[in-house]
Protein backbone atom coordinates (compact mmCIF):
# COMPACT_ATOMS: atom_id res chain seq x y z
CA UNK A 1 0.00 0.00 0.00
CA UNK A 2 1.24 3.76 0.81
CA UNK A 3 5.26 4.07 1.53
CA UNK A 4 7.52 6.05 3.15
CA UNK A 5 8.00 9.44 2.26
CA UNK A 6 4.88 9.74 -0.36
CA UNK A 7 2.67 8.33 2.15
CA UNK A 8 3.82 11.52 4.29
CA UNK A 9 2.92 13.87 1.66
CA UNK A 10 -0.12 13.02 0.88
CA UNK A 11 -3.27 13.84 2.74
CA UNK A 12 -7.12 12.95 3.07
CA UNK A 13 -9.95 15.51 1.92
CA UNK A 14 -13.76 14.92 2.11
CA UNK A 15 -16.27 17.10 1.03
CA UNK A 16 -14.13 19.93 0.07
CA UNK A 17 -16.72 21.84 -2.54
CA UNK A 18 -16.34 25.21 -1.28
CA UNK A 19 -12.39 24.67 -1.88
CA UNK A 20 -12.26 26.65 -5.21
CA UNK A 21 -7.68 24.96 -5.72
CA UNK A 22 -9.17 21.28 -4.52
CA UNK A 23 -12.72 21.61 -6.33
CA UNK A 24 -11.18 22.72 -9.44
CA UNK A 25 -8.00 19.79 -9.34
CA UNK A 26 -10.89 16.97 -8.38
CA UNK A 27 -12.51 18.62 -11.78
CA UNK A 28 -9.30 18.36 -13.80
CA UNK A 29 -9.06 14.91 -12.84
CA UNK A 30 -12.54 14.28 -14.03
CA UNK A 31 -11.78 15.43 -17.14
CA UNK A 32 -8.57 13.48 -18.03
CA UNK A 33 -10.01 10.18 -16.82
CA UNK A 34 -13.81 10.44 -17.95
CA UNK A 35 -13.56 13.38 -19.81
CA UNK A 36 -16.22 15.26 -17.88
CA UNK A 37 -15.98 18.27 -15.85
CA UNK A 38 -17.81 19.55 -12.67
CA UNK A 39 -17.23 23.01 -12.34
CA UNK A 40 -20.23 24.42 -14.35
CA UNK A 41 -22.27 21.55 -12.08
CA UNK A 42 -21.26 23.51 -9.29
CA UNK A 43 -21.25 27.11 -10.38
CA UNK A 44 -25.08 25.98 -11.67
CA UNK A 45 -25.74 25.40 -7.71
CA UNK A 46 -26.36 21.37 -8.36
CA UNK A 47 -23.48 19.64 -6.07
CA UNK A 48 -25.53 19.42 -3.07
CA UNK A 49 -24.11 17.96 0.53
CA UNK A 50 -25.64 14.33 -1.00
CA UNK A 51 -22.58 14.31 -2.83
CA UNK A 52 -19.48 13.56 -1.34
CA UNK A 53 -15.87 13.35 -2.68
CA UNK A 54 -13.33 11.34 -0.84
CA UNK A 55 -9.68 11.79 -2.11
CA UNK A 56 -6.66 11.79 -2.07
CA UNK A 57 -4.49 14.96 -1.98
CA UNK A 58 -0.84 15.80 -3.31
CA UNK A 59 0.69 19.50 -3.20
CA UNK A 60 -2.84 20.52 -3.15
CA UNK A 61 -3.70 18.16 -6.25
CA UNK A 62 -6.67 15.66 -5.90
CA UNK A 63 -5.24 12.42 -6.81
CA UNK A 64 -7.21 9.61 -5.99
CA UNK A 65 -11.21 9.83 -5.60
CA UNK A 66 -14.04 7.55 -4.86
CA UNK A 67 -17.07 9.70 -4.70
CA UNK A 68 -20.33 8.71 -2.54
CA UNK A 69 -23.74 9.95 -3.20
CA UNK A 70 -26.67 9.85 -0.53
CA UNK A 71 -29.96 8.70 -1.70
CA UNK A 72 -32.76 6.33 -1.11
CA UNK A 73 -34.39 3.42 -3.33
CA UNK A 74 -38.22 2.50 -3.63
CA UNK A 75 -38.46 -0.88 -3.61
CA UNK A 76 -41.84 -2.18 -3.85
CA UNK A 77 -43.36 0.62 -2.53
CA UNK A 78 -40.74 0.82 0.77
CA UNK A 79 -37.95 3.15 0.57
CA UNK A 80 -34.45 2.04 2.26
CA UNK A 81 -31.61 3.92 2.32
CA UNK A 82 -28.55 3.51 -0.15
CA UNK A 83 -25.31 4.84 -1.26
CA UNK A 84 -23.75 5.11 -4.37
CA UNK A 85 -20.41 5.33 -5.07
CA UNK A 86 -19.12 6.90 -8.74
CA UNK A 87 -16.33 8.74 -10.01
CA UNK A 88 -13.54 6.42 -8.95
CA UNK A 89 -10.40 7.82 -10.29
CA UNK A 90 -6.48 7.44 -9.82
CA UNK A 91 -4.10 9.77 -11.54
CA UNK A 92 -1.91 7.48 -14.01
CA UNK A 93 1.03 8.97 -11.81
CA UNK A 94 0.17 7.42 -8.96
CA UNK A 95 -1.84 4.39 -10.00
CA UNK A 96 -0.42 1.10 -8.26
CA UNK A 97 -0.47 2.17 -4.99
CA UNK A 98 -3.42 1.04 -3.32
CA UNK A 99 -5.25 4.48 -3.00
CA UNK A 100 -8.48 3.58 -4.25
CA UNK A 101 -8.46 0.45 -2.08
CA UNK A 102 -7.87 2.57 1.27
CA UNK A 103 -10.68 5.46 -0.30
CA UNK A 104 -13.22 2.38 -0.39
CA UNK A 105 -12.32 1.11 3.38
CA UNK A 106 -12.95 4.98 4.45
CA UNK A 107 -16.05 4.85 2.68
CA UNK A 108 -17.45 1.51 3.85
CA UNK A 109 -15.82 2.58 7.40
CA UNK A 110 -18.06 5.47 7.55
CA UNK A 111 -21.47 4.27 6.02
CA UNK A 112 -21.83 0.82 6.22
CA UNK A 113 -23.55 0.99 9.56
CA UNK A 114 -26.09 3.54 7.82
CA UNK A 115 -26.78 2.06 4.54
CA UNK A 116 -29.66 -0.92 3.34
CA UNK A 117 -27.33 -0.88 -0.03
CA UNK A 118 -24.09 0.16 -1.05
CA UNK A 119 -23.32 0.18 -4.65
CA UNK A 120 -21.60 1.50 -8.25
CA UNK A 121 -21.46 0.75 -11.60
CA UNK A 122 -18.39 0.00 -13.27
CA UNK A 123 -16.87 -0.86 -16.64
CA UNK A 124 -15.77 -4.75 -17.37
CA UNK A 125 -11.87 -3.95 -16.70
CA UNK A 126 -12.27 -4.23 -13.01
CA UNK A 127 -14.56 -6.69 -12.23
CA UNK A 128 -12.05 -8.49 -9.72
CA UNK A 129 -11.48 -4.97 -7.92
CA UNK A 130 -15.18 -4.59 -6.12
CA UNK A 131 -15.83 -8.46 -4.90
CA UNK A 132 -12.70 -7.86 -2.48
CA UNK A 133 -14.86 -5.26 -0.66
CA UNK A 134 -18.17 -7.70 -0.34
CA UNK A 135 -19.69 -6.68 -3.67
CA UNK A 136 -21.87 -8.63 -6.05
CA UNK A 137 -22.93 -8.41 -9.34
CA UNK A 138 -26.04 -8.15 -10.41
CA UNK A 139 -27.98 -8.05 -13.83
CA UNK A 140 -29.81 -5.50 -15.07
CA UNK A 141 -33.13 -6.22 -17.32
CA UNK A 142 -34.50 -3.10 -19.97
CA UNK A 143 -38.18 -3.14 -20.45
CA UNK A 144 -39.54 -2.30 -23.94
CA UNK A 145 -42.61 -2.33 -26.20
CA UNK A 146 -43.75 -2.32 -29.43
CA UNK A 147 -45.86 0.67 -30.62
CA UNK A 148 -47.62 2.60 -32.93
CA UNK A 149 -47.02 6.21 -32.98
CA UNK A 150 -49.90 8.61 -33.69
CA UNK A 151 -49.29 12.03 -32.38
CA UNK A 152 -51.93 14.20 -31.74
CA UNK A 153 -51.33 17.50 -33.36
CA UNK A 154 -52.45 19.18 -30.39
CA UNK A 155 -49.85 18.29 -28.25
CA UNK A 156 -47.81 21.03 -26.40
CA UNK A 157 -44.83 19.89 -26.26
CA UNK A 158 -42.39 22.50 -24.91
CA UNK A 159 -38.62 21.81 -24.79
CA UNK A 160 -36.62 22.69 -22.21
CA UNK A 161 -33.68 24.90 -22.54
CA UNK A 162 -30.90 23.61 -19.65
CA UNK A 163 -28.84 27.09 -20.44
CA UNK A 164 -31.66 29.61 -19.43
CA UNK A 165 -32.16 30.07 -15.82
CA UNK A 166 -35.33 30.08 -15.82
CA UNK A 167 -36.28 26.75 -17.26
CA UNK A 168 -32.94 25.12 -15.22
CA UNK A 169 -34.78 26.80 -12.07
CA UNK A 170 -38.10 24.83 -12.95
CA UNK A 171 -36.67 21.56 -14.06
CA UNK A 172 -34.53 21.37 -10.58
CA UNK A 173 -37.30 22.82 -8.12
CA UNK A 174 -39.68 20.09 -10.49
CA UNK A 175 -37.41 17.32 -10.04
CA UNK A 176 -36.50 17.74 -6.43
CA UNK A 177 -40.15 17.20 -5.54
CA UNK A 178 -41.01 14.54 -8.21
CA UNK A 179 -42.61 11.26 -7.49
CA UNK A 180 -40.89 8.39 -8.00
CA UNK A 181 -41.05 7.16 -11.54
CA UNK A 182 -41.09 3.07 -10.44
CA UNK A 183 -43.19 1.79 -7.40
CA UNK A 184 -41.54 -1.49 -8.22
CA UNK A 185 -37.68 0.35 -8.22
CA UNK A 186 -36.67 3.92 -8.09
CA UNK A 187 -34.46 6.21 -6.47
CA UNK A 188 -35.26 9.48 -4.93
CA UNK A 189 -32.64 12.25 -3.61
CA UNK A 190 -30.97 12.21 -6.96
CA UNK A 191 -32.11 15.53 -8.55
CA UNK A 192 -28.07 16.46 -8.35
CA UNK A 193 -27.50 13.53 -10.64
CA UNK A 194 -30.39 14.34 -12.57
CA UNK A 195 -29.21 18.09 -13.10
CA UNK A 196 -25.81 16.61 -14.27
CA UNK A 197 -27.46 14.35 -16.95
CA UNK A 198 -29.49 17.69 -18.59
CA UNK A 199 -26.51 19.59 -18.52
CA UNK A 200 -23.75 17.04 -20.12
CA UNK A 201 -26.05 14.55 -21.69
CA UNK A 202 -29.38 15.27 -22.62
CA UNK A 203 -29.57 19.06 -22.87
CA UNK A 204 -31.53 18.75 -26.45
CA UNK A 205 -34.01 16.27 -24.85
CA UNK A 206 -35.55 17.52 -22.34
CA UNK A 207 -39.40 18.83 -22.57
CA UNK A 208 -42.52 20.29 -20.83
CA UNK A 209 -45.25 17.84 -21.50
CA UNK A 210 -47.99 21.26 -20.26
CA UNK A 211 -51.47 18.90 -20.31
CA UNK A 212 -50.20 16.10 -18.28
CA UNK A 213 -47.73 18.39 -15.93
CA UNK A 214 -44.75 16.40 -16.48
CA UNK A 215 -41.07 16.29 -17.40
CA UNK A 216 -39.67 14.16 -20.13
CA UNK A 217 -36.77 13.29 -21.63
CA UNK A 218 -36.43 11.28 -24.48
CA UNK A 219 -34.94 10.79 -28.07
CA UNK A 220 -35.99 9.20 -31.14
CA UNK A 221 -33.14 7.38 -33.15
CA UNK A 222 -35.35 5.58 -36.58
CA UNK A 223 -38.12 3.45 -35.13
CA UNK A 224 -37.25 3.34 -31.95
CA UNK A 225 -38.02 5.96 -29.01
CA UNK A 226 -35.45 5.83 -25.68
CA UNK A 227 -37.78 7.09 -22.99
CA UNK A 228 -35.16 7.75 -20.30
CA UNK A 229 -37.21 9.55 -17.11
CA UNK A 230 -40.99 11.10 -16.96
CA UNK A 231 -40.70 13.25 -14.09
CA UNK A 232 -44.00 14.25 -12.27
CA UNK A 233 -45.39 14.99 -8.78
CA UNK A 234 -48.25 12.32 -8.96
CA UNK A 235 -48.95 9.23 -10.44
CA UNK A 236 -49.55 9.42 -14.20
CA UNK A 237 -51.14 7.45 -16.94
CA UNK A 238 -48.29 6.63 -19.61
CA UNK A 239 -50.55 6.10 -22.70
CA UNK A 240 -51.37 9.58 -23.27
CA UNK A 241 -47.83 11.02 -22.53
CA UNK A 242 -46.39 7.92 -24.88
CA UNK A 243 -49.02 9.27 -27.88
CA UNK A 244 -47.72 12.57 -27.47
CA UNK A 245 -43.66 11.75 -27.70
CA UNK A 246 -44.22 9.37 -30.32
CA UNK A 247 -44.65 10.41 -33.83
CA UNK A 248 -45.77 8.31 -37.28
CA UNK A 249 -42.43 6.59 -37.71
CA UNK A 250 -42.61 5.20 -33.72
CA UNK A 251 -42.61 1.17 -33.59
CA UNK A 252 -41.03 0.67 -30.40
CA UNK A 253 -40.23 2.18 -26.81
CA UNK A 254 -37.65 0.85 -24.79
CA UNK A 255 -37.59 2.01 -20.93
CA UNK A 256 -34.38 3.47 -19.10
CA UNK A 257 -35.52 2.40 -15.95
CA UNK A 258 -38.32 -0.08 -13.71
CA UNK A 259 -41.60 0.80 -15.59
CA UNK A 260 -44.40 -0.14 -13.49
CA UNK A 261 -48.03 0.83 -15.54
CA UNK A 262 -50.87 -1.33 -15.29
CA UNK A 263 -52.43 -0.10 -18.52
CA UNK A 264 -49.59 -1.39 -21.02
CA UNK A 265 -48.10 -4.34 -22.13
CA UNK A 266 -44.28 -4.85 -21.64
CA UNK A 267 -41.44 -7.30 -22.38
CA UNK A 268 -37.91 -7.37 -21.00
CA UNK A 269 -34.68 -9.01 -21.90
CA UNK A 270 -31.42 -9.09 -20.44
CA UNK A 271 -29.40 -6.02 -20.22
CA UNK A 272 -26.06 -6.07 -21.67
CA UNK A 273 -24.64 -2.39 -21.16
CA UNK A 274 -21.07 -1.20 -20.95
CA UNK A 275 -20.82 -0.95 -17.16
CA UNK A 276 -21.97 -3.47 -14.07
CA UNK A 277 -24.05 -2.86 -11.39
CA UNK A 278 -22.27 -3.88 -8.28
CA UNK A 279 -24.54 -4.33 -4.96
CA UNK A 280 -23.22 -4.98 -1.30
CA UNK A 281 -26.81 -5.30 1.11
CA UNK A 282 -26.68 -4.80 4.69
CA UNK A 283 -29.89 -5.64 7.10
CA UNK A 284 -30.80 -8.75 5.83
CA UNK A 285 -31.82 -6.92 2.64
CA UNK A 286 -32.57 -8.75 -0.42
CA UNK A 287 -31.60 -6.60 -4.16
CA UNK A 288 -34.68 -6.64 -6.12
CA UNK A 289 -33.91 -8.74 -9.40
CA UNK A 290 -35.12 -7.95 -13.56
CA UNK A 291 -35.14 -4.41 -12.15
CA UNK A 292 -33.26 -1.54 -14.24
CA UNK A 293 -31.42 1.40 -12.45
CA UNK A 294 -33.10 4.29 -13.80
CA UNK A 295 -30.03 5.84 -15.95
CA UNK A 296 -30.69 9.58 -15.35
CA UNK A 297 -29.34 8.56 -11.04
CA UNK A 298 -26.55 6.59 -12.38
CA UNK A 299 -23.29 8.10 -11.36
Amino acid sequence: MLRGNLMKQIRFERGYKYNNTLRKSYSDLSSLTFGIEFEEYYQKGFWSDRYIPFSYVYQDKVIANVSVNLLDFIIQGEKKKALQIGTVMTHPDFQQRGLSTNLMNKVLAEYSNACDFIYLFANKDVLDFYPKFGFETFNEHISFMNFVGNKDQNTILRKLDIKDLRDRKFIYEFVSTRSPVSSVFSTLNTEGIFMFYCLNVFPQNIYYLTDEDVIVVFQQEQQTLHLYDIVSKKEIEIEPILKKISDFSTEKIIFHYTPAYRDIQIESKLFTGNEILFVKTFRNNNFPLYIKHPLMSQA
